[in-house]
């Protein structure tokens, strides 16, 4: 007989990419439950129209409450996380038709994400497969953290073949990609300080080569051609920022006059 399925959306400010998103997982879904933070465009008019549930909920700052809040909006034994800028693949749509149907709750299932930017996949220097949990029975399950969440469950995890992937936009522009490295670096260099390091003048120097060396050389970014090579340079300035943060991270940001006798 099987079971359904509630997708869970959380959303702000997402009209240009919602419809996309609720289509995708429309041949699945038994009910589609948008977490709307406050949007001002007409995310929630959208989904409305599309047959999603819209409900109205400040994410303050907390990414973890908030999917745990919309877990406790779900009426479905099963629950499928999807964010916005992401699309079900109609192969990973067949197989979570699949997994209904068979109605097995020991297992929470593993998704592929297959990153694109500017038109291009990004296969390579590390993007692919990126695999996140995303179908799960709802029975138990919460989600902490505030920025990067973790879903808490007490299933086996499994991954679903890399070729039943999400798609995935993770940058609307490169103005999208310089906010989020802005964003990250500065909450690296806060949890590195709550962690009790520091950063000297050498891993200001030393960790971008190797993080840049890393993702176009040993993880193959080269393969993807110009982009990965742009990619590749940004994660040196990303891992260089991070260090240099946390090096000033304590120190004062004044300015210092010379006594004139």
């Amino acid at each position: 007989m099987g079971s359904k399925v509630s997708v869970l959306i959380l959303a702000k400010n997402e009209e240009k990419f919602i419809s996309a998103c609720i289509e995708s997982v429309k041949t699945f879904a038994d009910e589609i439950i948008v977490i709307d933070d406050n949007s001002t465009d007409n995310t929630a008019q959208l989904s409305q129209k599309l047959g999603a549930k819209v409900i109205t909920h400040a994410l303050n700052g907390d990414w973890g409450r908030q999917q745990t809040f919309a877990i406790e909006q779900a009426s479905c034994d099963w629950i499928f996380f999807i964010d916005a800028d992401e699309r079900a693949t109609d192969k990973l749509a067949g197989r979570i038709k699949n997994i209904l149907s068979q109605d097995d709750r020991q297992f929470a299932y593993m998704t592929a994400r297959l990153s694109y930017f500017w038109g291009q996949p990004l296969k390579h220097g590390g993007w692919f497969p990126d695999y996140v949990v995303r179908l799960i029975p709802r029975q138990g399950t919460y989600v902490t953290g505030f920025v990067h969440p973790k879903i808490c469950h007490d299933y086996k995890e499994v991954k679903l073949p890399e070729n039943e992937y999400l798609v995935h936009y993770p940058y609307r522009d490169w103005n999208h990609y310089f906010n989020k490295l802005n964003f990250y670096t500065t909450l690296a260099a806060k949890k590195a300080k709550e962690a009790g390091k520091s950063a000297n003048i050498l891993d200001m120097i030393l960790h971008p080569m190797w993080a840049a060396f890393r993702m176009y050389f040993l993880k193959g970014g080269f393969l993807d051609g110009r982009i990965g090579f742009i990619l590749a340079a940004f994660h040196y300035f990303y891992t260089m920022a991070k260090y240099v943060k946390l090096y000033y991270i304590d120190k004062e940001n004044v300015h210092i006059t010379e006594n004139n006798n």
